[in-house]
């Protein structure tokens, strides 16, 4: 829980330590052990509330519940029904069935795991700490810290909770998994204040707090416990995640939308024709009559449902989501593949995302570089790793001696020609670090720190190997190159060093840090991923506005933006504390002039995301730490970092990027367009497909004779179509799919045309079906007419399999000629010649086409089924011919 300081005290960062220690009823000295299991008692454990998990029965129920199942579960009772009544196997009920179980079970594997998000966000939490209780210093779990109590820490250390820091040595803290800022900062005790323009102080700018899930880089410090549990900042982004709920994607919505219309569809159908053919009977209406009539009925409810659609969109999902592992992106729910599709919007956070997360020295201003490099590292408590050839420690130092490598200087070589045998740490107040090493008989002093402040220290300067005068002239060439690289968003440091015949006898600043000999300058920043120029550029040429989110300051992220080529000026950038001066119709309105959002809080970066998707926009947002959880869990579609990101942030995604490579966006947006493209082709063959059969089934039911049983029906569907439907979902990118315009998230699945394609091809298709029906009977008995007849029904079922067969090719290309189509779909080629043999046994088979009261055809019949199939081909083509003519 949080302490209640009234309302003039709940910002503990802007009251005095002793007034914050008053207001807790504690001291220097720690709680007693009597008065901190009372407060334990009363605020709770100091951890994190645990999801409210869901069953694996509960979660399978409830992918059962999902339209298009219910639709397949109709499917196998109409099925079952039908296999009843007609003394048949009920191996096509097996086979409905079969597809709802696989189906439930790859939804409850993918989706619904976002309760691992808390459960990761207490895993970041340290089991102990060191508290003073009683004045004794002692460790503890830091699930029974309480408000109140004194914690002492040191590096290494994790931040078990919340605190105002009332004493502090050097102290840096890593905080950025929650502000996304990549350098460590500096911590101190002392009050901070408020300009007249501000309103509160960012998280990020809160000197004198530290915060759970923080680290401890360098230095030691002593804070008092100010908040607990889900009070702390930890807990409202776990509360933040856990009152979020998950948004059905684009595509959920449309497969929703057309499940409803082909349930209502279904319905009206079967009561109309019940009701027609009962109407017709009338005078004779008998229980025989009755039932032939409910199989009509059940004939064109059959005929209606598609019941391969949901299979068929799970497993074209399943086949994208696997070639998308192979390009390092991983997709947590298989659905959100096709959002990526549509994306409008890319919010990005900066650090490790856009940059390489490592500090890196980009430019320097020094007469001798090696004697500069050498002496910064020599100046730093990062150490050099002989394995990896990495600098291990705080960020800023690790930079240092990792550019003193680059030069081939070597720390652990340096330090031993010349070891440390003095020191000044670092210190907020000075703003530098000094230490003192001892080089053959003479000693060197080395002191790095902020140019402002070090280059009044200095009245000497090393050129070309010589000690000279500092002018005045070279002092303003000095300070014009710290400005040059202060533009350029880089963080500068100065160095200097000093000789001494022994070692000085009063180690302080006033006696060390004067009269120096001026070394140079270094600027160093967090450098950005090459790879994420071109990406960003390739994202703008598919129509995708990139936009980074960064608790860096505004300085660095402008300049960040602009290598980047996410802005073209710096007024396309805005910072945390603009944006709470405005509402949310302020910012709503001027959402679009803002490309950069630097100094921002979590908070900020749900209101960012949530603000797109008001406008209408598919919004993706990118991060890795635990400040870009809730952003992500609330976007459109959230992305992961696999390497640098946070389980938190993985477990709340909808796909991981186990490369960290924000060029991985770029292929998973465009194998996102090429699976809803695919996806679009195969609904429109199937339900082209199921439309021919409705109108054959109602043209046969109004003349007075059956084209085709509900067998014949579920076969096709879920056999003769299946295969085609799922080779079509494996079809290559169209070459300008990356030019194209994101599509709107309100378009509709039918949008394009896609609606009249399908009504007309359905007609298309169950016109040369029934043809093909009264050719067949006029085959066996020399007359035409419409009439029962075994061999046109045994025609039609197989010049109906084929020529969906054949329509498949013609949805290679919806617009564009099939034989102009370079590479060769194998897997349609597959579908086709196992569809054809399966067909061929149904038929041929005594046992399966007694099964399926079928006639074993002539040859000359069969021949002549396939061309009139076949048809279906040119048909489609000229008028595609005519369609882009127009």
């Amino acid at each position: 829980m949080k302490y209640d300081l009234g309302d003039s005290l709940t910002k503990a960062y802007l009251v005095e330590s002793k007034e914050i220690l008053n207001e807790l009823k504690t001291d220097y000295n720690g709680l007693s052990e009597e008065e901190s299991e009372i407060r334990l008692e009363k605020e709770g454990l100091n951890k994190l509330d645990e999801a409210n998990k869901t069953s694996l029965i509960m979660k399978f129920v409830k992918e059962l519940t999902n339209p298009m199942i219910i639709i397949l579960i109709i499917a196998s009772i109409v099925s079952g029904i039908t296999a009843a009544y007609a003394n048949e196997s009920f191996a096509d009920v097996f086979i409905i069935f079969i597809v709802v179980i696989i189906n439930g079970i790859l939804g409850v594997y993918q989706e619904n795991k976002s309760e691992k998000a808390i459960e990761a966000l207490q895993s970041m939490t340290s089991s102990t700490c060191k508290v003073i209780r009683n004045n004794k210093q002692g460790t503890i779990k830091s699930e029974e810290l309480v408000i109140g109590d004194i914690v002492l820490l040191e590096a290494g250390d994790i931040i078990p909770a919340d605190g105002r820091i009332i004493e502090s040595a050097s102290l840096k803290i890593e905080e950025a998994a929650l502000t996304g800022e990549s350098v460590a900062v500096t911590k101190h005790s002392q009050v901070l204040q408020l300009s007249k323009e501000e309103k509160d102080i960012s998280l990020g700018d809160r000197k004198n707090m530290v915060y759970m899930g923080s680290s401890v880089v360098y230095g030691r410090g002593k804070v008092v416990i100010t908040a607990t549990g889900m009070d702390t900042e930890m807990g409202k982004i776990a509360n933040v995640l856990s009152n979020t709920k998950d948004s059905q994607t684009p595509l959920q919505i449309k497969l929703s939308q057309l499940s409803k219309i082909l349930t209502i569809l279904v319905i009206g159908i079967c009561v109309f024709i019940f009701l027609f053919s009962i109407g017709k009977a009338y005078p004779n209406l008998g229980s025989k009559v009755f039932i032939d009539t409910f199989m009509v009925a059940v004939s064109l409810a059959v005929a209606a449902i598609p019941e391969g659609l949901a299979a068929v969109v799970t497993i074209v999902l399943a086949i994208g989501v696997t070639n998308m592992s192979k390009k390092n992106a991983i997709i947590r729910k298989l659905t959100a593949v096709e959002t990526l599709g549509c994306a409008q919007v890319i919010c990005s956070d900066k650090t490790g995302t856009l940059t390489q997360n490592k500090m890196t020295v980009v430019k320097s201003y020094s007469y001798d570089e090696n004697i500069l490099s050498k002496a910064m590292a020599l100046c730093s408590d990062a150490v050099l790793d002989e394995e990896s050839k990495k600098a291990v420690g705080e960020p800023t130092e690790c930079a240092l001696v990792n550019y003193a490598y680059k030069l081939n200087l070597n720390k652990n070589d340096l330090i031993k020609i010349q070891p440390r045998v003095e020191e000044l740490p670092f210190d907020s107040g000075r703003k530098m670090m000094t230490t003192i090493h001892k080089y053959n008989d003479i000693y060197i002093q080395y002191t790095k720190g902020a140019p402002d402040i070090l280059l009044k220290r200095c009245n000497k300067i090393l050129i070309n190997n010589k000690i000279e005068d500092l002018t005045e002239d070279i002092k303003k060439e000095i300070i014009k190159e710290n400005k040059n690289m202060a533009n350029k968003a880089l963080r500068v440091l100065c160095c200097a060093f000093r000789y001494y015949d022994e070692i000085p006898k009063i180690i302080n600043s006033d006696t060390l840090e004067n009269n120096l000999i001026f070394l140079g300058l270094t600027g160093m920043i967090d450098p950005v991923r090459e790879e994420a120029v071109s990406s960003i550029r390739e994202c703008k040429d598919a129509g995708i506005r990139p936009i980074m989110i960064t608790g860096d300051h505004k300085d660095t992220a402008i300049a960040i933006a602009l290598e980047l080529g996410i802005i073209k000026n710096e007024k396309e950038a805005i910072t945390g504390s603009m944006l709470n001066e405005m509402n949310n119709n302020e910012f709503e309105n001027n959402i679009e002039k803002y490309s950069v959002y630097a100094r921002v809080q979590p908070e900020h970066k749900v209101r960012i995301v949530n603000t797109w998707k008001k406008k209408g926009k598919i919004s993706a947002m990118t991060g890795d730490g635990v400040n870009d959880a809730p952003a992500i869990k609330n976007a459109d579609i959230g992305v992961g970092m696999g390497i640098t990101g946070t389980d938190v942030t993985k477990n709340v995604s909808d796909m991981v990027l186990a490369d960290d490579n924000f060029a991985t966006i770029v292929y998973a947006v465009k194998e996102g367009r090429r699976i809803y493209d695919n996806i679009r082709k195969s609904i429109q063959f199937l339900l082209s497909s199921n439309l021919s059969e409705v109108i054959a089934i109602f043209f046969a039911t109004l003349i007075g004779f059956v084209i085709l049983k509900p067998v014949h029906l579920l076969w096709i569907n879920l056999i003769t179509d299946c295969f085609p439907a799922l080779a079509l979902g494996t079809e290559k990118a169209e070459e300008d799919i990356m030019k194209r315009k994101p599509r709107s998230s309100k378009e509709s699945i039918f949008a394009g045309g896609v609606s009249v394609d399908i009504i007309w091809q359905g007609f298309m298709i169950a016109i040369i079906t029934i043809i093909a029906y009264v050719v067949g009977h006029y085959m066996e008995s020399g007359i035409w007419e419409f009439v029962n007849s075994p061999d046109g029904m045994t025609m039609a079922f197989l010049t109906m399999s084929m020529a969906e067969i054949f329509h498949s090719f013609n949805l290679r290309s919806r617009k564009h000629s099939i034989f102009t189509i370079k590479n060769q779909n194998k897997f349609l080629w597959g579908a086709m010649i196992v569809s054809l043999l399966l067909t061929l046994a149904v038929i041929y088979i005594p046992f399966l086409s007694n099964a399926f009261g079928l006639e074993e055809i002539s040859f000359i019949e069969y021949i002549v089924s396939i061309l009139m199939a076949f048809t279906v081909i040119p048909i489609v083509e000229l008028v595609k011919y005519f369609q882009r003519k127009k």
